[in-house]
């Protein structure tokens, strides 16, 4: 096949390096830090160190696996090579459902934010817009998407490094606010560290986590990233700065110009800041990075649907249609397909209770733990069957394999206590029918052969099953 007919490396060294921190900087940051704040209070510091730790060697594995094949372009023929055929299928239409839910989730803010501006603007228009808008950039070339991604995610950390420098400045002129003098001391000085003692520290990783969705994204661009084996390793490495300075420095920050007992757990603490300082606007412009925000994560959701879509298509797990590139080698239509979808979405949750939306989110997030999970064993299994590969690596994940396994032990520890939440209960409850339904989905159309993950699960039953590996398709893709 041809490079012709394949996906084009168009993304450069800096939109990667953008999306890589646009990818750790969720919306939740800007307007969710309050209740996170609330919730667990300055122990929400180490709550964001751990699972930034988790999530850099979760993309260390990741990074591993990519650069050992260069020929892989996602994830997913990670998981079909060392997993099998029925793990991949599950696992890339999984990853699909995952970030519909979060776009479907995004997009339907993007309305409400605009309504801060335009109260009287009916919530679908802005969202049907940006769409629309969002859709005509994806089908134009892969660099436009990572020059969108990239402004996106300058505007955030713009914001953040606002926020810690008007914030620094206020501790070290001993600022006074409403809740009194700015001092780093406000964040130990007010119950200690752990406040509210180890529950609260423990329910917080809830939200700490789905904060952290989407960081897997760079590992999705790896098939369209000119030198992928200087650019992918820069961008992981440069994880851990990005969490101490965004998450851990704006929080800080935060708590140390206010108590975090003066904290609105329903309000942005961002807005408070800027307020204090005398920024009139500072609530337009915070909205507007959230809106920046929201938008940037619909856009990668298009971009991931459409690209999972293409890729399920290679291995016979989509219609064939699906291949079809443009002359910017373009997946269209999977990309036309996620976005068709993800209006359907958003058009019903315009209509559904908020309870009903709560738990397709909540879905999400267990879905991602299940994506990061099966990243962690593709790289057990690669290091297992390639150990003369992995000893050439160049980019191997420290501490294996003794990290692998703590971050699956961490994976069921969030498990657990998502289990503790009423209203995520009630999601962990309903995931499973969809890993169900993808299995017996996968089973009825495939009755002959069996893949590597089934056949070590039924080894360990003791008893065998038999069932078809679906054809591929090795005929160039299509181009239009």
């Amino acid at each position: 096949m041809s490079d012709t007919h394949q996906l084009k490396r168009g993304l450069k060294n800096r939109h990667v390096q953008l999306l890589a921190i646009g990818g750790a900087i969720g919306t939740g940051l800007f307007l969710g830090s309050g209740r996170a704040i609330h919730l667990a209070g300055p122990s929400i510091i180490f709550a964001y160190l751990i699972t930034g730790i988790i999530c850099f060697f979760i993309m260390r594995a990741l990074g591993e696996l990519l650069l050992s094949n260069l020929n892989h372009h996602s994830f997913i023929d990670f998981v079909e090579e060392y997993l099998g055929d029925r793990a991949a299928f599950i696992t890339g239409w999984t990853y699909w459902f995952c970030w519909l839910s979060l776009a479907m989730a995004d997009l339907t803010a993007v309305g409400l934010y605009m309504q801060f501006w335009i109260p009287w603007l009916p919530q679908w228009i802005p969202a049907l817009v940006v769409l629309v808008a969002l859709l005509l950039m994806n089908l134009t070339a892969v660099k436009y998407f990572g020059e969108m991604e990239f402004w996106f995610a300058l505007i955030k950390v713009i914001a953040i490094i606002s926020l810690i420098i008007i914030g620094i400045i206020m501790i070290v002129t001993g600022f006074t606010t409403d809740a009194g003098v700015a001092a780093f001391s406000n964040m130990w000085n007010y119950g200690g560290w752990f406040p509210n003692g180890t529950m609260g520290f423990i329910l917080s990783f809830q939200m700490v986590v789905f904060a952290f969705t989407g960081i897997e994204l760079v590992g999705l661009t790896a098939g369209e990233t000119e030198d992928p084996e200087k650019v992918i390793p820069m961008a992981i490495n440069n994880i851990p700065l990005r969490i101490i300075l965004f998450y851990v420095g704006s929080l800080a920050i935060i708590m140390s110009i206010y108590p975090w007992t003066a904290v609105n757990p329903s309000a942005s603490p961002f807005v408070a800041v800027f307020t204090a300082v005398g920024i009139a606007a500072a609530a337009g412009i915070v909205n507007f990075v959230v809106l920046t925000s929201a938008a940037s994560a619909t856009n990668s959701g298009i971009f991931s649907t459409g690209r999972m879509i293409y890729a399920l298509a290679k291995r016979g797990h989509a219609p064939s249609s699906m291949r079809r590139l443009t002359h910017s080698s373009v997946p269209y239509q999977a990309t036309i397909f996620s976005a068709a979808v993800l209006l359907i979405t958003v058009v019903l949750n315009y209509v559904m209770p908020e309870a009903v939306f709560v738990m397709i989110t909540s879905i999400s997030t267990f879905c991602f733990i299940f994506i990061w999970a099966m990243m962690v064993i593709c790289h057990l299994k690669y290091r297992k069957k390639n150990p003369e590969l992995a000893a050439q690596s160049k980019f191997k994940m420290p501490l294996f394999p003794v990290m692998n396994y703590i971050i699956l032990a961490f994976f069921v520890f969030i498990l657990g206590i998502l289990a503790l939440n009423e209203d995520t209960r009630i999601a962990l409850l309903f995931t499973p029918i969809w890993f169900v339904i993808l299995w017996a989905f996968y089973s009825m159309l495939n009755t002959d052969d069996e893949d590597a993950l089934s056949e070590e699960l039924i080894e360990m039953a003791g008893v065998k099953e038999i069932y078809k590996k679906p054809k591929k398709d090795d005929s160039d893709d299509y181009i239009i």
